[in-house]
């Protein structure tokens, strides 16, 4: 179900839209990020990264080579990137599996690699419309909706 949709103007407003949604989140909390190459997911990503209280000096980069970065804010901060993943069994053998749905808030790029994280996470998918303007849509299941009442009510509300 499609809880809200938006659209950037800029890397800032992309940014801002990702600190405010990160300023909501609690723990166990599962955000799967789609979009293109140079959609905006890394800026997106560093904005929930300072709104989960990350330093705002602390770079935030795309964990391409080493599938996960971590970072430390009010909460834990486990940003994925599955580009590079063969298959869905490779993250489960790696332990990855560990981090969802724990005390931390875990954020994963080029989610459609493993289609098993959809069934409770919030999906935020960033669309490319120009040069630099996005569409960011985001939508969750019936169940992530049931269970996340009042962070559902706040992106409504963005």
């Amino acid at each position: 179900m499609i809880l809200n949709t938006l659209l950037s103007h800029s890397p800032q407003q992309t940014l801002e839209l990702g600190r405010r949604l990160g300023e909501h989140l609690t723990g166990g909390a599962l955000i799967l990020l789609k979009g293109e190459l140079g959609a905006g997911k890394t800026c997106f990503a560093a904005g929930l990264a300072h709104g989960l209280g990350v330093a705002q000096d602390r770079p935030i980069t795309s964990p391409t080579y080493a599938l996960m970065n971590s970072y430390q804010g009010r909460l834990p901060f486990y940003h994925f990137d599955l580009y590079r993943l063969a298959d869905e069994d490779e993250l489960l053998e790696l332990g990855f599996d560990e981090y969802f749905f724990g005390e931390g808030v875990a954020l994963v790029e080029w989610p459609e690699r493993c289609a098993q994280l959809e069934a409770n996470a919030l999906l935020v998918e960033l669309i490319w419309q120009g040069e630099m303007l996005r569409q960011v849509s985001f939508s969750a299941s019936d169940d992530f909706i049931r269970n996340n009442s009042q962070l559902c009510a706040a992106i409504r509300a963005f």
